[in-house]
C-alpha cells in the first residue's frame, strides 16, 4: 500500500497493518509520531477525532491537525489514517490542505443512516476507509446482511480495507464493560463477533479485533489475541505504544503451520495428505494458508520469548 495518490500495489494484507496505535489528534508530538521520528517502529496510526476528543477541543485539534499536514513526509510501509467524527467533520477534514498525505478514514458508528453521508463524499477519491461496526444495528443480523450488500458496491468495495468491531461502544451499549482477567469471548460479545465473522468473511471483508483497555494484564491480552485469530480477525487496534510489540509479537506463525501452509499453496500438491500428523485438504485449508502465509511475511516465524520479558516493554 502506498499514499492515496499513488496505485495500490498487490496483493496488499491488512496483516501490513500490525497493531494501530489510535492516538488523539490535539496531541502535541502527532507530527512526529507521522514521520516516524518518535515510535519509529509503528506501522500504522489512527488520529482520532471522535471519543479521544471531547467536543470542547474539536475546532482546536481540527487546527493543530490540520497544520501538521503540512509537514508530513513520505514514510513507506508506515500507514497513517483519520478517525472522523461524523460525515460533517470528514467533509472538513477533506477540504485540508494536505489530506492527500493520509491513506484513509476510520469511520465510527457506521451503519445505514450514514452510508451514504460519508460514502457520498468518498465517491472518486483514491483513500481506503475503515468502517466500524459499533452500533445497536450491529446486533441484529438482517441489519448487517443489509450493510453488507451495501458495501459491496462495486464502486465502494476497492475502498473497504477492513471493518473495525467497536468493542466498547457496543458493551457500553449493553450496559456492561469486560471485567478484569476475562477475554471479550468470555462476555456476550463473543457471540456478536462469532456472527459479523460468519455474515462478513465469506464475502472477502478483513476484520479487525477490538480494543485491549487493561494496561497491566499482558496474559488476558495473549490469550485474547489467541482467540480473535482463532475467529479469523485480522489485527488489534492498540490504546498505549506498550501494547504494540506485544500484539505484533503474537502474530509470528509457528513453524509447522508454516511449513503446511507452503505444502498447501504448492501446484503439485495432493488432494490430502498428512504433515505434522495434522490433515491438510487443499480444497479446505487454501484460506487459512494464505492467512498464514501473510501473517509470516509481516511477522516471520514464532520464537517462543518468556511472558516476564514483556513486563520490560515501556513507551
Amino acid at each position: 500500500m502506498t499514499r492515496p495518490n499513488d496505485s495500490i500495489p498487490e496483493p496488499f494484507s491488512p496483516w501490513m497493518l500490525g497493531a494501530p496505535l489510535y492516538m488523539p489528534a490535539h496531541r502535541l508530538d502527532l507530527m512526529d509520531i507521522a514521520n516516524g521520528e518518535k515510535l519509529p517502529w509503528l506501522r500504522s496510526m489512527i488520529f482520532c477525532t471522535e471519543d479521544a476528543v471531547s467536543h470542547n477541543q474539536i475546532d482546536s485539534s481540527l487546527r493543530h491537525l490540520g497544520l501538521c499536514l503540512q509537514g508530513f513526509r513520505e514514510t513507506p510501509m508506515r500507514y497513517r489514517f483519520i478517525r472522523a467524527r461524523n460525515p460533517e467533520i470528514l467533509a472538513r477534514l477533506l477540504d485540508m490542505p494536505g489530506i492527500e498525505k493520509i491513506d484513509g478514514f476510520v469511520l465510527p458508528k457506521f451503519n445505514e443512516s450514514v452510508f451514504h453521508a460519508y460514502f457520498d463524499q468518498l465517491q472518486g477519491r483514491p483513500f481506503k476507509v475503515m468502517p466500524t461496526l459499533e452500533t445497536k444495528e450491529v446486533f441484529e443480523g438482517a441489519a448487517m446482511c443489509a450493510l453488507r450488500q451495501g458495501l459491496l458496491q462495486a464502486a465502494i468495495f476497492p475502498h473497504i480495507l477492513m471493518l473495525r468491531i467497536g468493542g466498547n461502544d457496543l458493551m457500553n451499549l449493553l450496559g456492561i464493560r469486560k471485567p478484569r482477567s476475562l477475554t471479550l469471548y468470555d462476555t456476550p460479545m463473543g457471540n456478536v463477533i462469532s456472527q459479523l465473522v460468519t455474515i462478513f468473511k465469506p464475502h472477502g471483508f478483513s476484520l479487525s479485533a477490538p480494543v485491549f483497555e487493561y494496561l497491566e494484564d499482558t496474559e488476558t491480552l495473549l490469550k485474547e489475541i489467541r482467540l480473535d485469530m482463532a475467529h479469523g480477525l485480522t489485527g488489534k487496534t492498540a490504546i498505549h505504544p506498550a501494547q504494540v510489540p506485544v500484539i505484533e509479537a503474537a502474530y509470528a506463525v509457528d513453524q509447522e503451520d508454516y511449513e503446511m501452509a507452503l505444502s498447501l499453496s504448492e501446484k503439485e500438491a495432493p488432494a490430502v495428505f498428512r504433515m505434522h500428523n495434522t490433515m491438510c485438504e487443499v480444497a479446505t485449508h487454501q484460506q487459512w494458508s494464505k492467512a498464514i502465509i501473510s501473517r509470516q511475511a509481516c511477522y516471520g516465524v514464532n520464537m517462543p520469548r518468556p511472558l516476564d520479558a514483556y513486563a520490560e516493554l515501556s513507551v
